[in-house]
């Protein structure tokens, strides 16, 4: 392990680590290359079949991968080479980008084309983002984890903000096809750098973790099994749980209805500037959590952020102002990255080395896989009842059993911050 920083309260940030840099480039080039498909094959898939369960099944593909193989993927990466299993994933998306422009050039897409493409590309998420969060660790070690989770975290979002701009350009400047076909190419640098990218068993200190079976299913409950002594863990993978459960982005997919119900000028321009006010919020909180010595990662603080960013989607889920909409919006993206991100850095830290993998993909299962139900809690409730009223429900719903977290750890005791 790297020795800690000499001064804690100002630790150093991953972007002083060359290999943390190459590793952040590389992650949001494809991490919009991912956005960037998205926006182009919903586009024209949409104008072929008009479809709402098509849309629907979208989001389920995307995020059920993540529910059913975040931790057999862990525990893969835990037996064999991270970055192989990286390189898998961006192979998928490189096979997606490819089948959605040869089915556009040709005009041959079919239902049953889009749901394979779609399945493929939510297998590749799932082999992506678990491997690439267990190698931060071997990239940059204990001390610049924080920085490292953070800074992942902000290029995410720095791709989910660019990636629908570029989209939008690219379909307008080149058509769907040869959108798709240069879309592949975003990809390459991730698969490059993965080749020899200085991380991955041959580079972790110690004794290696021992060769185990993956056991697929078996595998979360014995991930849950060992983690049940670990408060630290449990406390924040139950956190991201409700907030995947209850909201996710589930409120994003509802955005063009909350921009025509705010009534501000163009449709369009609000929708897009709803999502853009959120997306600005989060890369604002990466870039000053990074820059100071703002907040340290611990649980209890993690989940008084989170009631911050329920209480801000509650107000926006009631607010008819626009400029209100966009203000909570904004403080929502804040806190979301910020309680995230923490949450994140806790797992990572408290995670035994010899599980590791399992661990980062139980949480993942948690933070991601669930956000495939806050569909029937935002979206199903909302055809019902109106989807202001829905999202206000969840968001209260999630405060609730935020509150309950933070008295079940009072009672169970503080818990040290980590460095």
């Amino acid at each position: 392990m790297s020795p800690p920083p000499k001064n804690p309260s100002r630790p150093s940030t991953a972007f002083a680590n060359a290999a943390f840099r190459a590793n952040f480039t590389t992650y949001v080039l494809a991490m919009m290359a991912d956005n960037i498909e998205h926006v182009i094959s919903y586009w024209v898939a949409f104008q072929k079949f008009h479809s709402p369960a098509l849309a629907g099944f979208a989001v389920i593909s995307h995020w059920t991968p993540f529910l059913l193989f975040s931790v057999a993927v862990g525990a893969l990466g835990d037996r064999f080479d991270p970055r192989r299993l990286v390189q898998c994933g961006m192979a998928l998306f490189i096979t997606c980008s490819l089948g959605w422009g040869w089915f556009f050039l040709t005009d041959s897409l079919t239902m049953s084309d889009a749901v394979v493409l779609l399945t493929i590309h939510g297998i590749a998420g799932v082999l992506w983002q678990t491997s690439n969060q267990l190698l931060l660790h071997d990239l940059v070690g204990h001390a610049q984890l924080s920085s490292a989770v953070r800074l992942n975290a902000t290029a995410r979002y720095l791709g989910v903000l660019v990636g629908p701009a570029v989209g939008g350009i690219i379909l307008l400047g080149l058509g769907p096809v040869h959108g798709l076909f240069l879309n592949a190419v975003f990809y390459l640098p991730l698969v490059l750098w993965m080749w020899k990218a200085p991380c991955g068993p041959r580079f972790r200190r110690g004794e290696p973790p021992p060769a185990r079976a993956v056991r697929g299913l078996t595998d979360i409950l014995d991930t849950v099994r060992d983690i049940a002594g670990h408060r630290i863990i449990v406390s924040v993978t139950l956190l991201a749980g409700a907030a995947s459960f209850f909201i996710g982005n589930s409120y994003q997919a509802q955005m063009p209805g909350f921009a025509q119900d705010l009534g501000h000028g163009n449709p369009g321009v609000a929708y897009s500037s709803l999502l853009a006010a959120d997306a600005c919020g989060a890369m604002l909180a990466g870039i000053l959590l990074e820059t100071l010595p703002l907040l340290r990662p611990n649980p209890r603080t993690a989940l008084l952020l989170a009631v911050v960013w329920a209480i801000a989607i509650f107000c926006f889920a009631l607010t008819r102002s626009y400029p209100a909409a966009l203000a909570l919006l904004f403080t929502a993206g804040v806190f979301e990255l910020s309680f995230s991100s923490m949450a994140q850095t806790l797992v990572q830290l408290d995670a035994p080395a010899a599980i590791r993998g399992r661990v980062i993909g139980l949480f993942n299962m948690a933070s991601l896989g669930l956000r495939a139900f806050s569909g029937v809690t935002v979206g199903l409730l909302g055809s019902l009842v109106g989807v202001h009223v829905s999202l206000a429900a969840a968001a209260i719903t999630l405060l609730v059993t935020i509150l309950c977290l933070l008295l079940a750890q009072r009672s169970a005791g503080a818990v040290p911050a980590q460095g």
